[in-house]
Order: C-alpha cells, then sequence, then structure tokens
C-alpha cells in the first residue's frame, strides 16, 4: 500500500512537465518583457508576484486533497490549468506591442491560471508522496522527485534557448505550445493507477473544516518555525530570479537564446548540488540535514558575490561559469530543505500532510513573489538612481547574499541536528 520506486520516479516526470511549463513564465517570457519589448523589470515582476500570490491557496488545496480520496484528479487537472494559463502569458507578449492594454489583462488572467495550476498539481502531488512513501524513503523520493524537476527546467530552458534564436513572435508560440502539450500529456499517462495502489486511497473522506486544519497544523511549533525559516529562505532563492537574465542581456549583452540558456546553466548547477547533497545525506549519512542547509545558504551568499562582481569586471570568469556556481549552492540549500520538510510532513496529526504541505508552499509561493518583486522592484529603482546597471544588479545581489545569511543562521538554531521521533497520532472517536 505504499508507492514503489516505479511510482515514485513517475511522479518526478509530473513535477518534470510541472517544472517545464513554470520556467517558460519565469525566465524566458520574464526576459522578452524586459529586454524585447523593454518594459521595467517590475511589471514581470507584478506578473510573476500576481501567480505567486494566488497560490496562498495551496493550505486550501492541501486540504482538499486531504479530505478526498482522488489526489489525481486535482493533480491532473492542475496541470492542465497551469498550460492554458502558460500559453496565455506567451500570447500576452505577442499582443503587448500592438494593443498593450489588452496585452497585460491576458498576461494577468494567465498568470493567475498559472497560480491556480500550480497550487493545485504541486500541493497534491508532494501530499501524495507524503501519504504514499514509505517514512524511512520520504527523504530520498523528495530528493529525486525534485532533481527531475531540475532536470525537466533545465532541459527545457536550454533547448527553448536554442531553439528561440532568432526570435519571431510565432516561433515563441510554436515552441510553448509544444513543451505544454507534452507536459499535460506526461502527466496524464504518469498518474495512471497510481494513487489505487497506496493506503491514502483507503482511508474515508475528512470531515472537519479548513479553518479547523489550518488551526490543528499551525498549532505543531515545528510546523510553524519551519514556516517562517521556509519564508525568510525562499525570499532569498528567488530574489534573483526576475533579475538574472536581464542582468545578463543589459550588462553581458547576451541574446534572448543566451540568456535562456544561462538560465539553462543556473538549473544544471541545481541538479548537481542536488545529486551531491542527496547522496552525501542520504546514501552516505555525512552530517545533519540542518548544517546541508545552513552550508547551502552560505555557499549561494558567496557565489551571488561573485555574480555582482563580475559586472564590475573585477574578474574575468565567465559568468556562465558563476551562474553555475549559484545553481550549485541553491540546489545544495533546496535539497536539505525538501528533505526537512518530507520528513516533517508525516510528523503530527495524521491526515494533515496535504495541509502541511500547503502551509509551507503558500509560505514558499508568497516569498517567491516577493522575492521576486523585490529584487525587480529594487533594480529598477537602482537603475534610475545609480545611472549604472552594474552597479545596481550588483546591490541587489548583495542584498540577496545578506539574507541568505540571515536564513543559515536561523536554519541553525530551529532545526533539529538529528531526525525528530514522530509525534504521537490523536485518536478519532470510536478507535
Amino acid at each position: 500500500m505504499t508507492l514503489s520506486w516505479l511510482s515514485i520516479v513517475r511522479l518526478g516526470l509530473v513535477q518534470m512537465a510541472l517544472g517545464a511549463i513554470v520556467v517558460l513564465t519565469t525566465s524566458t517570457l520574464n526576459r522578452l518583457m524586459v529586454v524585447e519589448l523593454a518594459l521595467p523589470a517590475v511589471v514581470p515582476g507584478l506578473l510573476v508576484a500576481l501567480h505567486y500570490g494566488i497560490q496562498i491557496t495551496r493550505p486550501a488545496w492541501g486540504f482538499a486533497s486531504d479530505a478526498g480520496v482522488n489526489r489525481t484528479r486535482w493533480i491532473v487537472g492542475g496541470m492542465a490549468v497551469l498550460g492554458c494559463g502558460a500559453f496565455g502569458a506567451a500570447l500576452g507578449v505577442v499582443v503587448i506591442p500592438h494593443a498593450p492594454v489588452a496585452g497585460l489583462m491576458l498576461s494577468i488572467v494567465a498568470y493567475a491560471l498559472i497560480g491556480l495550476g500550480v497550487g493545485a498539481s504541486g500541493t497534491s502531488l508532494l501530499a501524495l508522496l507524503a501519504t504514499g512513501t514509505r517514512p524511512d524513503r520520504r527523504a530520498a523520493a523528495a530528493m529525486v522527485t525534485w532533481m527531475m524537476m531540475i532536470a525537466g527546467i533545465a532541459v527545457t530552458a536550454g533547448s527553448v534557448g536554442a531553439l528561440l534564436d532568432p526570435y519571431t513572435p510565432t516561433r515563441l508560440l510554436e515552441i510553448v505550445g509544444v513543451v505544454i502539450a507534452g507536459s499535460v500529456v506526461v502527466t496524464w499517462l504518469a498518474m495512471h493507477g497510481i494513487e489505487r495502489r497506496t493506503a491514502f486511497a483507503a482511508r474515508p473522506p475528512e470531515t472537519a473544516t479548513l479553518r479547523e486544519g489550518l488551526r490543528e497544523v499551525w498549532s505543531e511549533t515545528r510546523a510553524r518555525n519551519f514556516t517562517v525559516f521556509v519564508f525568510l529562505s525562499m525570499t532569498a532563492y528567488f530574489m534573483q530570479e526576475l533579475i538574472l537574465e536581464p542582468y545578463a542581456g543589459l550588462v553581458f549583452a547576451f541574446t534572448p537564446g543566451q540568456s535562456t540558456m544561462l538560465s539553462g546553466t543556473q538549473n544544471a548547477g541545481v541538479l548537481l548540488g542536488m545529486v551531491a547533497v542527496g547522496l552525501a545525506a542520504s546514501a552516505f549519512r555525512l552530517g545533519a540535514l540542518r548544517v546541508w542547509v545552513a552550508g547551502g545558504c552560505v555557499l549561494s551568499a558567496a557565489a551571488l558575490a561573485l555574480v555582482a562582481l563580475l559586472g564590475q569586471g573585477i574578474s574575468a570568469l565567465p559568468l556562465s561559469a558563476a551562474v553555475g556556481m549559484l545553481g550549485f549552492a541553491n540546489g545544495a540549500f533546496a535539497v536539505a530543505a525538501i528533505a526537512s520538510m518530507m520528513q516533517l510532513a508525516g510528523e503530527g496529526r495524521e491526515r494533515r500532510e496535504g495541509t502541511r504541505m500547503g502551509l509551507w508552499g503558500g509560505a514558499q509561493a508568497l516569498a517567491a513573489g516577493f522575492g521576486g518583486l523585490l529584487g525587480a522592484g529594487l533594480v529598477d529603482v537602482l537603475r534610475a538612481v545609480l545611472g549604472s546597471d552594474a552597479d545596481a544588479f550588483g546591490m541587489v545581489f548583495a542584498i540577496e547574499a545578506t539574507i541568505f545569511l540571515a536564513a543559515a543562521i536561523m536554519a541553525l538554531r530551529i532545526m533539529e541536528g538529528r531526525p525528530a521521533r514522530p509525534l504521537h497520532r490523536q485518536l478519532v472517536p470510536g478507535e
């Protein structure tokens, strides 16, 4: 009644499909708006912040999947909604030069759909992993599925970057359409029959309300403290998401294809960081998770400082190498944090795995939207004040590095150095 390794890999394919669609909206379309359309960076920043803000509904999606006996419908349906939103976002980029108001309105609706799709699909998928995976496999399962997602992001970013040059609106819509169609089909095929073989499918429906479920989870000290940590660390993690490609285009004169491939390099580094730390922490049992989390934060701060210095001409190191180092550091941090999340999701009151994942996913989404918007907004302000693209971007990268250091200190203070004992399960009437 638990997930086999083959089933876990199949769920990883769904994560891969989700990442493949999302990377188009957060990197490629963002770059086109800022550089090709000459829009202020805050415009795509607000759109991406909207899609993350919509994901504050993640606790509701998680609770809904806890309350029913069919997470698959939320996963597949959410992926379809995500695909519709992503194609609408690409169409908005094509329309804006000819009809700015209509294009922006289309983009707003599209990014709202992206947020709903990611929230429904991603939260339900993680909840299925938490409920269907044996406790001793949860950390490894999280690593496998996340590495597959990052691989999908890296492959998509690199492939789209190569195919997008020379850029034309028609080519953009064709590429986005193919990625979306492939992702939805892969999701449907991968999910077929998996949930029927898990213990979750045999559980009776939950009768509690969303408010009660959230109150129960928030009363758990571990869940509450981890929520705060997730918000802080993910603010730092996502601050560079909307400004890295514009930085490459404005300061280093990268083409759209080159900057998209730079995103692929970063995500390839994330994948390598996940593999390295995943093997060290899980297979070889080297170090506590909190040490890997804090170490990843510190290394991320150092890599951001290097990226900023390259814009000042202080080092001859290629930008792609520094971005690859940043990706590696981010991956090292992320895999340890995700492993901790998966372990904690299965602790505490039963039937609340999805609600916990939704709470942490909501905190992550708010931090991602806030971090992305903060980074983009600061770049716009500092470019106007300083009159130098390199200086403006460099200062924002330095602020991001500082937040990473603060997150490292928090991780060392609040996270356990060893696996926690499972909390006692609360009995329900009649047991």
